[in-house]
């Protein structure tokens, strides 16, 4: 067991103390888990906004005139080809095609880029690229400690950001397209400004000293209230992403995984090449290679629950409610919906039943319980 004592504090620490937070070791940080309720929040996200701190997370940054190409060698995006401004989503993977976390990088310069960690996997994902760049003319600076991210999830999001913003970037922010970032002024402290997410709502993730996170906090919640934005714990940050059928790592990613498991084998550019034209043996290729040509073993689908209960992480699937039914899958991720009103799942399972419709069941607590497979993602915010 996790000693809390030992826990990195936000920067944020105090004020979600403040604010009443129920807080919760995650990942070697003390998190808040919610401020109210997780229905509260989740709900609010959707329909207004919600504050979250997202300062566990872990911030990289790769500098100098071969960071692209280090970038390249060492992930399965062609981070080379980012225009500066842009991200991308992206997974650094072993010499197996294994999953050892999934990023997105950040290009805000032609010599600099942001490798954003999960809070889990900063010390695995620094030990790779340090030695992954070894070779090239990159270095490698771990930020991590030293920036705080704030983010604003939500309809509501993009006007509660911009009430905040110096007049002279607002129409920059206003602008951003998906998966792009621009410095900008926020509540008179620098900032670099993202759009970008992880509850399938529009919203904006906020890099900032970690010396001026309060203020920045402070400004944002002042500015969002007014307009339903009420500040979001981890609890309802896991049931907004399920909901969008995000993944998360040790749950749908970890290393018995690829890529292609996950149904993300988008993300991997075996087309890529080095400045030399030729195909880039990036770490993993040949092991991804073989494993894009082959059938999969197991598929990664979204379950809707025909019943009350939900199922968890762990729980078995089976291929119906009769007794002693074979095992065909386990669920990855799952809870109630509180969007859509009735219990959502991930779940691995054998391809013969991953097609949408099927109807399997899961153990839940010695309980088979129907569940139907249907198209991830569960919901897709209104355009």
């Amino acid at each position: 067991m996790s000693d809390p004592t030992a826990d990195t504090l936000s920067p944020l620490h105090d004020e979600h103390v403040a604010l009443g937070a129920a807080l919760t070791s995650f990942a070697g940080w003390q998190m808040p888990l919610r401020y109210s309720s997780d229905i509260a929040e989740h709900t609010a996200v959707r329909t207004a906004a919600g504050l979250f701190d997202l300062s566990h997370m872990g911030e990289l940054e790769i500098t100098g005139p071969q960071a692209g190409a280090a970038l390249d060698t060492a992930l399965v995006g062609h981070l080379s080809a980012l225009a500066d401004g842009r991200a991308r989503y992206t997974m650094i993977v072993d010499e197996h095609g294994a999953v050892l976390d999934d990023l997105v990088v950040y290009r805000l310069a032609p010599e600099r880029f942001v490798v954003v960690a999960n809070a889990s996997n900063v010390d695995v994902v620094r030990a790779a690229l340090v030695e992954r760049l070894a070779g090239f003319d990159a270095t490698l600076d771990d930020a991590s400690l030293r920036t705080a991210l704030v983010a604003v999830q939500g309809p509501r999001a993009e006007e509660i950001v911009a009430s905040v913003t110096e007049a002279s970037d607002v129409d920059a922010v206003r602008a951003l397209k998906y998966y792009a970032a621009v410095p900008a002024t926020v509540a008179g402290l620098s900032a670099l400004v993202a759009r970008t997410g992880y509850t399938g709502e529009d919203g904006f993730e906020l890099f900032v000293d970690a010396a001026d996170a309060p203020a920045v906090w402070r400004a944002l919640l002042a500015a969002g209230e007014p307009l339903g934005l009420v500040p979001a714990g981890l609890s309802a940050r896991d049931s907004l992403r399920l909901e969008a059928g995000m993944p998360l790592y040790g749950n749908e990613l970890d290393r018995t995984t690829t890529p292609y498991d996950a149904g993300l084998g988008r993300v991997v550019r075996l087309d890529k090449t080095g400045a030399d034209g030729k195909p880039l043996d990036f770490v993993g290729r040949a092991a991804l290679a073989a494993r894009h040509d082959s059938e999969p073993a197991r598929v990664l689908v979204g379950l809707q629950g025909l019943g009350r209960r939900a199922a968890r992480h762990g729980y078995p699937v089976l291929a119906s409610s009769a007794p002693d039914a074979p095992h065909v899958g386990t669920v990855t991720s799952g809870a109630p919906s509180p969007t859509l009103g009735h219990p959502v799942a991930m779940a691995y399972v054998t391809p013969e039943v991953s097609a949408p419709g099927t109807e399997l069941a899961v153990d839940v607590r010695g309980r088979a319980e129907p569940v139907r497979v249907v198209a991830l993602p569960f919901y897709r915010r209104p355009r």
